[in-house]
């Protein structure tokens, strides 16, 4: 098949996009793909997604201060919704109030709890010193999202579920 947009190249890439509900399919070659990846990110910038985040979806009552500044590098509300990244760490103190909705919107919560590998969390505990009950319930979350892994790897759906449902019970009680 050729390239739909040069007509000389064999397509190696194919694209369906979906623009006000009408379904067209690409098929392009790699040239080709690139540039239309280009005009792409274009049009849709990291920036343009965080700013339609913060907009939408506002409690009812809720009201942004966009005229708050923050007090280090004098960045405000509105310079973040344009730019899509703050300017310091400051940034967090002063925009807290307008970044814990938008946070949980985003990412499903406000807290981070990190990852670590299995493996490297046991090996960091020395013996015989006292894990906090959180890093320990967050250990066996671990555990047991890796012997899912496996489970569903090797086929084993039964034990799958057993483990689906022990991870969910941990998640319900954080």
């Amino acid at each position: 098949m050729l390239c739909d947009i040069c007509g000389k190249k064999q397509a190696t890439v194919h694209l369906t996009e979906i623009i006000d509900d009408q379904m067209t399919e690409l098929h392009l070659c790699e040239p080709c793909a690139k540039e239309k990846g280009a005009q792409m990110e274009k049009h849709f910038d990291l920036s343009d997604l965080l700013a339609g985040l913060a907009d939408m979806g506002s409690a009812p009552g809720l009201q942004v201060d966009e005229k708050v500044k923050c007090p280090n590098c004098g960045m405000n509300y509105q310079d973040f919704k344009a730019i899509g990244q703050l300017g310091c760490s400051e940034c967090y103190k002063a925009f807290k109030k307008n970044l814990i909705p938008l946070l949980k919107r985003i990412h499903g919560s406000i807290q981070y709890f990190g990852k670590m590998p299995a493996v490297s969390a046991a090996r960091s505990l020395k013996p015989g010193a006292a894990k906090s009950k959180a890093a320990s319930a967050l250990q066996q979350l671990e555990d047991y999202k890796a012997r899912l892994h496996k489970a569903i790897q090797e086929e084993e759906f039964e034990q799958a579920a057993r483990l689906r449902d022990k991870i969910k019970e941990l998640e319900s009680k954080k």
